[in-house]
């Protein structure tokens, strides 16, 4: 089964300084159809304009994913971390029992660009923790490169939730597979680029829920980044 969510009917809104769209429902943007796919909860997409950005709140009990599109992202939490986020590198918050951050557009004259994602964990009020790593292009090509999964394997970032996260870049034609075992589903997001999945056309920002299925295969139309979600 696929269940399809086209970019434009993704909530959305635009506070001047951050230009936000919701895959699913956030915020002021309420919708019972689109509350999450499994324990995903969150995708947005967030545009952050110069000198903009999150001054610091509070989160708990939630695996937060940040991965930046274009420009640079600036990180600091009341656990001590202090980083810049670049194109190519995965940023995993544990939220836990409580942390507090803030995120900034490093830049005074550029936007950063960015995809932000909330998955529920499988145990509360666990010790908050912080992890960051670069993944290269080149590694991330023509392959599903495991970036995020319950227990850090292949150098990826561990995150409380049996979920794993895979980033791949497709150059036109290229494809991959991955097989989905028992009981588990899958959402593919559409960073950039465009991807087909059947005769399913999927353009940058669409994404897809794909369940009862026992794998997909991933085929670029054009120039495609994508983050696949294996879920339970």
């Amino acid at each position: 089964m696929i269940l399809l969510r086209r970019a434009d009917e993704r909530g959305h809104a635009n506070h001047g300084w951050l230009d936000s769209h919701h895959t699913f429902s956030f915020a002021d943007f309420h919708d019972l159809r689109w509350m999450g796919f499994g324990p995903l909860r969150v995708i947005n997409e967030d545009r952050v304009a110069a000198g903009g950005g999150f001054p610091p709140h509070r989160h708990a009990n939630m695996e937060i994913i940040s991965y930046v599109i274009e420009g640079a992202l600036q990180h600091r939490d009341s656990i001590g971390n202090g980083s810049a986020i670049v194109p190519g590198d995965v940023q995993c918050m544990s939220a836990g029992s409580g942390i507090e951050h803030s995120e900034f557009n490093a830049s005074k004259d550029q936007p950063v660009h960015f995809l932000q994602v909330w998955i529920q964990p499988n145990r509360i009020n666990a010790a908050p923790g912080y992890a960051q790593q670069h993944y290269p292009v080149a590694s991330r090509r023509g392959v599903l490169r495991l970036v995020v999964s319950p227990d850090g394997e292949d150098g990826s970032l561990a995150i409380r939730q049996d979920a794993r996260v895979f980033a791949s870049v497709l150059a036109p034609g290229e494809e991959v597979a991955h097989a989905l075992g028992a009981g588990r589903r899958a959402w593919v997001q559409v960073v950039r680029g465009a991807l087909s999945i059947d005769d399913c056309l999927l353009a940058a920002g669409d994404g897809v829920g794909i369940s009862d299925e026992t794998g997909l295969v991933l085929q670029a139309s054009a120039d495609c980044e994508l983050l696949l979600f294996d879920l339970p």
